[in-house]
């Protein structure tokens, strides 16, 4: 668990893991210099309980932050909570059977999201799977069964090991997650909700929850985040290259009504670089077999018929 300045959340968070029905688990908190009293309230669960272990460190990335708890884990397997949300009882029992009774790389289980005090879904399936790489990787582009979020994942530590976080960026799952799945030997999922994530505004990632708070510094990553992701897939697994480069496009259309939807001042540069782009490509991503109507649409709207 990494965590910054959460002193309303993280006594839950810890108090779900303590009470998980798997108890063979050592719990690497990384204090990311909170200025409140979160990395005091992790220290105290620290003295009641020896499976914890805290680290305080000056304010960084996240990813740094999650490299450091890597490196201070020891156990074959890892799993990331975030210091809002709140674990089920049985999430890593649930986790560690998938991964033992399928010698799997990752194990993957369902969510509920927690907004407003509201209970909704987030990412749920009830159907028992077991993937490959390239099918782990195309669970993750089609964004139903899969997504780039760490936590609800079990994932062993050597891939870890061979793909630590990226650093400097501010947000390290997109820039990951998919080359944990790409090089996975095996990935078991099921989609029984064990894991319930909390929605606020002081969220990392808020804005994919109100399009109205995206920002031309957020928007250009994850833009530079899916290029490189494409570049990655299509060489690892070339089979995918025609999903991924449509993954790839669709994102960028899916922010040109984005930005116009939402009248997104800040981003109005951005639309240009896109609708150039995206014309430029025109052909090739119209003619692709996964582009949906609605894309088209946007298409015709945003650039064909741009001047």
């Amino acid at each position: 668990m990494l965590t910054y300045n959460r002193e309303k959340y993280i006594a839950r968070s810890i108090e779900a893991i303590l009470a998980q029905t798997y108890r063979q688990f050592e719990f690497v908190i990384v204090d990311n210099g909170s200025s409140d009293q979160s990395g005091t309230i992790a220290d105290e669960y620290a003295l009641r309980d020896s499976r914890i272990k805290v680290l305080h460190i000056e304010k960084s990335s996240i990813g740094h932050g999650r490299n450091i708890g890597i490196a201070n884990a020891t156990g074959e397997y890892i799993a990331f909570v975030d210091d809002d949300d709140v674990a089920a009882p049985d999430m890593l029992e649930f986790l560690d059977r998938l991964v033992q009774e399928n010698h799997a790389d990752i194990a993957i289980c369902g969510a509920k999201k927690d907004v407003n005090g509201k209970i909704l879904p987030h990412s749920m399936w009830d159907e028992y799977c077991i993937w490959s790489a390239a099918d782990a990787v195309t669970e993750l582009l089609k964004r139903k069964r899969n997504n780039a979020g760490l936590p609800t994942k079990l994932i062993r530590r050597e891939l870890f090991e061979q793909i630590p976080f990226k650093e400097d960026c501010k947000y390290e799952d997109i820039w990951i997650c998919y080359k944990y799945m790409a090089n996975a030997n095996k990935v078991a999922a099921y989609g029984l909700p064990k894991y319930c994530f909390t929605r606020h505004e002081s969220n990392n990632s808020s804005f994919t929850q109100n399009a109205g708070l995206w920002k031309a510094e957020q928007m250009r990553e994850y833009l530079a985040a899916f290029c490189e992701r494409t570049e990655y897939i299509s060489a690892k697994l070339p089979e995918l290259t025609g999903l991924v480069q449509y993954s790839e496009w669709s994102y960028m259309i899916s922010m040109c009504d984005k930005i116009k939807t939402y009248d997104l001042k800040d981003c109005q540069g951005i639309f240009i670089e896109l609708v150039r782009e995206l014309r430029l490509k025109q052909e090739e991503f119209l003619a692709l077999p996964y582009i949906q109507n609605f894309e088209k649409e946007w298409m015709n709207k945003y650039v064909l018929q741009e001047g």
